[in-house]
């Protein structure tokens, strides 16, 4: 009798214990969950750098979960040295450095060796150099083994840093090893745009001092346009004769000849009678008419800026194959002459985005494509 009560109680015993454990797991994996959420608000607003300081509204909401967390009870460790990093991270994005400072220090106490702990240290490093030196202490510990933890996230950093160096070649390599790594979607939709930046950049190695400015710009205007062809190419000598021309005097010839555009509007039915100025922000449209116009005068040919509307654009059911240009548009030859051409794409397959804004590193490798 004796014996069966105490397996009873040891049965009963290994049951609540089962149980608690199970409660206990489910509860880390509710947490783990939550940081998730928190991690996926402040990755993109560090992929924005110091822009991210004019994203209010979602500084707060990544703070409001962070503090939610924080007020949870929780004794694992390892748990709350990666609350401390994270939350350390987005006090850096708060401008708050020295609370970024004492989170880091509780990070690395609560939990030594924890990755995001490691960022936020990197980060906190004042140099770029001195950032690219813990980076590279840090990668040579995973021995280079895509499967070794946070070998993805050492590598975007690796890429923030080279960017931030003008080392665009291997800043280009280190994203693209991080994106292949398995890292987290979060990270690839977050610093793609910097990826992109370096592969382009790529061709400013040998840009001239008065150029190389230009080429990081999300948005460039018609004088930055016209600085960057008459600076790193020839395309614009039939206009200049190899004399010295400023960049007023490229506007207005460039203008009168039809190489600018009165209007970047796609739908627009006639031009407006107001001329554009040399400050303007070019958008795709207007940069595809810009580089059709000097493809075709690098070539000689002129019959290039009609080819496309008299295939398509002719008859009683005119067409385009670009979902969002119209086929009677004055944009539709120069965009799909890009297109067809490769030197411009379609942004998703189907459409163009005739409004959105181009780079000047972007624009650079394409006329120096065409001055081959």
């Amino acid at each position: 009798m004796i014996m069966l009560l105490l397996c009873s109680a040891a049965l009963i015993s290994s049951a609540c214990t089962t149980t608690r454990n199970v409660s206990i797991d489910r509860q880390h994996v509710e947490m783990d969950n939550e940081l998730a959420e928190a991690e996926a608000l402040i990755i993109p607003l560090e992929a924005l750098g110091e822009d991210a300081r004019r994203m209010q509204d979602e500084l707060i909401l990544a703070r409001g979960v962070i503090n939610d967390l924080e007020n949870t009870a929780n004794v694992d460790p390892y748990f709350s040295g990666r609350l401390s990093a994270w939350s350390g991270r987005l006090a850096l994005l708060e401008g708050r450095r020295n609370e970024a400072q004492r989170l880091y220090s509780q990070s690395i106490n609560a939990a030594p060796g924890n990755i995001p702990g490691i960022v936020l240290g990197i980060r906190l490093e004042g140099s770029l150099i001195g950032q690219l030196d813990i980076i590279e202490r840090e990668l040579s510990m995973t021995a280079q083994q895509s499967s070794a933890p946070g070998f993805g996230e050492l590598h975007i950093e690796r890429g923030r840093v080279l960017l931030g160096l003008s080392r665009f070649a291997e800043a280009a390599g280190a994203f693209d090893t991080a994106f292949s790594s398995g890292i987290d979607d979060i990270y690839r939709e977050s610093y793609l745009r910097s990826r992109n930046l370096a592969w382009e950049m790529r061709n400013a190695g040998t840009a001239s001092a008065g150029t190389i400015g230009m080429l990081g710009q999300d948005g460039i205007t018609w004088n930055d346009s016209i600085s960057i062809a008459a600076n790193e190419t020839q395309l614009l000598r039939f206009l200049s004769g190899g004399r010295s021309l400023s960049n007023t005097e490229f506007f207005s010839r460039l203008l009168e000849r039809g190489f600018i555009p009165l209007s970047q509007d796609v739908n627009a039915g006639e031009w407006p009678s107001l001329l554009p100025g040399q400050n303007d922000i070019v958008t795709r449209a207007g940069a595809a008419w810009f580089i059709w116009h000097l493809y075709a005068e690098a070539r000689a040919d002129r019959q290039m800026l009609s080819r496309y509307s008299s295939r398509f654009a002719t008859g009683p059911n005119p067409r385009s194959p670009i979902a969002d240009i119209p086929p009677l548009s004055p944009f539709f030859d120069s965009i799909l002459g890009c297109v067809e051409t490769e030197l411009l794409h379609l942004i998703d397959g189907r459409n163009f985005g005739p409004a959105q804004l181009i780079r000047g590193a972007e624009l650079l490798g394409i006329l120096r494509r065409i001055d081959k």
